[in-house]
């Protein structure tokens, strides 16, 4: 998966790990206030979770950035939308996040704010 940095993280480097994919939009009240919870969640998870972001309105690159700064995400942001990569649509509704288990099988998506309590029982058992 391509990285809005510039680099890429292979899907078979996250093998054993659950992977959480949040869409997100500068626009987006309720992703704004999830972001404190995520950026959180992934560092207090890492190694074990890895968390990464998507912004739904796929600015170009600069302007990416400059969003995802703003927001204040301190997780890796992906340069393109990965919905594709487990055969699910782009969620239309934000924000929303992808629970892809260890296997790398996607399980579930969430909508709505997340917080590490919700993410916690949403990964459980994986």
């Amino acid at each position: 998966m391509p990285l809005l940095d510039g680099g890429n993280v292979p899907l078979r480097s996250l093998q054993g790990q659950v992977v959480l994919v949040n869409y997100w939009a500068v626009w987006c009240k309720p992703c704004r206030e999830e972001i404190p919870e995520l950026n959180h969640f992934a560092a207090e998870q890492k190694g074990n979770i890895a968390v990464f972001g998507v912004n739904f309105d796929a600015p170009e690159p600069d302007k990416n950035r400059a969003q995802a700064e703003k927001l204040g995400i301190e997780f890796p942001v992906l340069a393109a939308d990965p919905a594709a990569l487990w055969q699910q649509p782009q969620p239309q509704v934000l924000p929303a996040t992808f629970v892809i288990d260890r296997q790398g099988n996607w399980s579930r998506t969430l909508f709505g704010p997340q917080t590490e309590e919700t993410l916690k029982a949403a990964v459980a058992g994986l």
